[in-house]
């Protein structure tokens, strides 16, 4: 499809302004990303300005390696800016950060869910809290180092697409962003390779260019999701059984945040003694923590055939019921056949809160609530058209059925 716009821009961000008149905030979280989208700003000739967000205790985050925002991270987010001669600001939200993202995945991982924070960082703090200050300071618009790609169709409206690195795409973690937003937000990384970034790194001078990319959620840099809610709910975590799909008790558990839907490895069911193979590998095919349970079920049990969908955000145009799309229901997995069979706009309209039901062609495996699905064009299939965060995945009400009976 050809995209392009009605108007005739003078310059490279869509602005009619010469670039040395465009400001641009550009958020910086001290990796080479976002420092090289900073610096191919200011080599165009924008107006640029750094921030980076403090988002959690900075004292005991400058040791935290494998993460992104880590303290260590400010420090090369205020180097990389000072080599580019452009102002720079810390600001801190770490209130902001605790209540909207790490207090909501503690809770999350207590109701059984999967959370996905990133997306909620992107959703609250980032695309909210950071664009409002973007605003503040007079920017035109606000930059990122996301591989995503921002186009405009025929009438000028703006649409979200992969990033030209399929490697890298990160457009699953930004199905959240609103009309709105998009129409402030640019991604100057979008239409080039992990690669190509960092030759442009070396090529600007920024130190950071061999920096490896942050592996871990930043405020777990270990990965040990459950010593941090622990940490943040103490008394909240119960001992319970974990169960086969008839109810049977195959073992214990210390609670049920030390689970996740689709796992296999560290169930602690050993020597079962119940008639089951040993060597069947068993998964996690639910989690209820309203009965302190967690189900194990062979993988068929994982196979899930529908999604429902809450908070939804829809970035495409024309009807949504009816529509075949492909659904991308975990960033590391491909984005599948399916067709929304339900919709149901909230109080803001579609971006305010409603709801879907997702029917996928073929079923996928190891869906767990609290996970988000990113939807896409079936045709143009680098298009995102939006998403919502998985309510429900219908792939065990036969196994609800036996636990209640």
């Amino acid at each position: 499809m050809k995209i392009e716009p009605k108007t005739n821009p003078k310059n490279s961000l869509g602005f009619n302004a010469p670039p040395e008149n465009t400001r641009v905030v550009v958020a910086m979280s001290g990796g080479v990303d976002s420092s090289v989208a900073a610096g191919l700003l200011v080599e165009a000739g924008y107006e640029v300005i750094g921030i980076t967000l403090q988002l959690y205790d900075h004292g005991a985050a400058v040791q935290a390696k494998g993460a992104c925002c880590a303290g260590a991270d400010i420090l090369d987010a205020r180097a990389a800016a000072a080599h580019l001669g452009i102002k720079h600001y810390v600001l801190d939200y770490e209130s902001r950060f605790r209540d909207a993202v790490i207090d909501e995945f503690a809770d999350s991982y207590l109701r059984g869910e999967t959370p996905v924070p990133c997306i909620t960082c992107n959703q609250t703090v980032k695309f909210h809290d950071l664009l409002a200050t973007a605003k503040e300071l007079g920017a035109d618009c606000l930059a990122t180092g996301h591989y995503v790609q921002r186009q405009l169709d025929e009438d000028g409206q703006a649409r979200l697409y992969c990033g030209a690195d399929t490697s890298k795409d990160q457009s699953y973690f930004l199905f959240a962003t609103t009309p709105e937003q998009l129409n402030y937000l640019r991604f100057p990384l979008g239409a080039i390779s992990k690669a190509e970034t960092r030759e442009h790194a070396r090529r600007l001078g920024l130190k950071l260019a061999e920096k490896a990319d942050s592996q871990d959620i930043c405020f777990v840099p270990q990965g040990k999701y459950g010593d941090l809610v622990r940490k943040l709910r103490p008394g909240a975590i119960e001992a319970g059984d974990i169960v086969d799909t008839t109810g049977k008790v195959l073992g214990q558990h210390e609670g049920v945040i030390d689970f996740t839907i689709g796992q296999r490895k560290g169930l602690g069911i050993g020597g079962r003694g119940t008639g089951i193979d040993e060597n069947t590998p068993l998964y996690v095919v639910a989690i209820r923590p309203e009965h302190r349970q967690v189900v194990v079920g062979h993988k068929e049990d994982l196979a899930c055939v529908e999604v429902v969908l809450r908070d939804i955000n829809w970035l495409g145009q024309g009807a949504m019921i009816g529509r075949k799309v492909l659904a991308r229901l975990r960033n590391t997995a491909p984005a599948e056949p399916a067709e929304v069979t339900a919709w149901e706009a909230g109080a803001g309209g579609d971006t305010g809160g409603g709801s879907a039901v997702v029917r996928l062609l073929t079923p996928q495996y190891g869906i767990a609530t609290g996970q988000a699905a990113a939807i896409y064009d079936r045709k143009d299939k680098a298009w995102l058209l939006g998403g919502g965060w998985i309510a429900e995945a219908k792939q065990r009400m036969a196994l609800d059925e036996k636990q209640s009976s």
